[in-house]
């Protein structure tokens, strides 16, 4: 269930809930959370796009929407405190941009349920996602321009299935302190499910690369917050040597099904070991570039880290800030679920581990804070980009408080750290993760 909201957010509590929203001000919520704007009568939307999140949010479009009183919240979301439908247990962080995680225990699964597939959004999805209609535009620097419909990839190119990692790269940015701006997502901003799509690398082979060109750019049909037309809310790309790696995937399926609305349907890219930001949701258009993108997000200090270490909450110069492009190795512990209270010293323990694009090659865990360690037993990745699944059974000496610390080690060496490496944006934290046990 998602958290109840505080009456007075803190600093990085994300923007207050559905039902604080409302009852201070319900025009203001209307417009905060779905960009609505009523006619002159106070019913209705003015502006689409926030009509289509509302309906997102919902489960289905609203047939009589045009009739809905201003500052009304939708009654099936009173009932749920905000629940996304068909996101069972996401704990909502932000409304306006729509973003949720999931909580660890929620992703013991080997490959992630749709329902547990956590939501980063930059801006408003589209009012249409029909699969029938949708097409990609292919251009730019290519011999072949090309136009797409969905049914075009699946008939012109090999249709995969791959388990894929997708996590934001600002997961664990809420445990940065001095504390960093932006959503302030603690462990569940990472998910694996199984993508069906086509390779991006079949299909820019078949509209053919110039020897010119340096970089993607990747455009979504999601809308801009402000509402205006003319701005992208979002728009990265990766080195193009990066999208010939034959493990990213145009998507059309999401385990199976179509694409869950706010997972990007009926069309995204998924660019595993990456940050997530690299696989544009609801897309529209790949166009190629002779320099590297500058779009939005892809300048400044969006999804940037400084190229030397800094100490914590020192500033630092855009000019000595460098592009992310891997991930770091990580794990997560999904069971128990943390707090737990027992009175078997036995316990089962299990998670995920994962690298960017390299293998995992250790998983250990600890219950005496470091002093000494258990290797785990670890699975291979069902397939390049996929996370390793991994367990141990660890028998707890006497009754008392214990914490179970898991540390991964990839193929390149690389171990979690103790600490937190301090960025300004707080992205990358790869630390360790810790549960708590009580004996009784």
């Amino acid at each position: 269930m998602t958290e109840k909201p505080s009456k007075k957010p803190t600093k990085n509590s994300g923007i207050p809930k559905l039902f604080d929203l409302y009852s201070s001000d319900p025009a203001a919520a209307d417009y905060k959370i779905f960009g609505r704007v009523p006619d002159q009568n106070r019913r209705g939307f003015l502006k689409g796009a926030g009509l289509a999140t509302m309906g997102a949010m919902l489960g289905a479009s609203i047939p009589f929407s045009k009739n809905m009183p201003s500052g009304l919240i939708p009654v099936a979301l009173a009932e749920t405190n905000g629940v996304i439908e068909g996101k069972d247990g996401l704990t909502l962080l932000n409304d306006r941009p729509l973003n949720a995680e999931t909580p660890p225990h929620l992703l013991d699964d080997a490959i992630t349920p749709v329902n547990h597939h956590f939501i980063r959004n930059n801006g408003i999805p589209p009012e249409e996602m029909d699969p029938e209609t949708w097409t990609l535009t292919i251009d730019g620097l290519v011999d072949k321009p090309m136009t797409l419909s969905i049914a075009d990839l699946k008939s012109k190119f090999e249709v995969v299935t791959k388990a894929l990692v997708i996590e934001c790269g600002g997961n664990g940015r809420a445990y940065f302190n001095p504390p960093a701006k932006g959503n302030q997502w603690t462990l569940g901003a990472v998910a694996c499910s199984q993508w069906t799509g086509v390779r991006l690398k079949d299909v820019l082979e078949a509209a053919g690369v110039q020897s010119s060109v340096v970089y993607t750019a990747h455009e979504g049909a999601d809308a801009h917050l402000s509402g205006d037309p003319e701005k992208l809310p979002i728009s990265r790309g990766v080195p193009i040597a990066k999208a010939m790696d034959p493990n990213i995937l145009i998507a059309f399926e999401q385990n199976g099904e179509p694409i869950h609305p706010m997972n990007g349907a009926p069309l995204r890219l998924v660019v595993p070991g990456w940050p997530g930001s690299c696989s544009q949701k609801w897309l529209t258009r790949i166009w190629l570039r002779d320099q590297v993108h500058d779009g939005p997000k892809m300048t400044g200090k969006a999804y940037r880290v400084p190229n030397h270490p800094v100490s914590p909450g020192e500033k630092v110069d855009k000019k000595d800030f460098e592009i992310i492009e891997r991930m770091p190795v990580k794990s997560l512990i999904t069971f128990p679920q943390s707090g737990l209270e027992t009175a078997d010293k036995n316990i089962t323990v299990r998670g995920h581990a994962w690298s960017g694009d390299r293998d995992i090659s250790s998983l250990k865990v600890s219950v005496d804070f470091g002093a000494t360690w258990l290797d785990a037993k670890l699975n291979t990745a069902a397939n390049t980009g996929a996370w390793q699944n991994w367990s141990a059974e660890i028998a707890l000496p006497e009754k008392g408080y214990y914490e179970i610390w898991a540390k991964a080690t990839d193929s390149e060496g690389e171990s979690q750290p103790h600490a937190i490496d301090w960025n300004p944006k707080g992205y990358l934290n790869n630390t360790m993760h810790r549960i708590a046990v009580r004996v009784s």
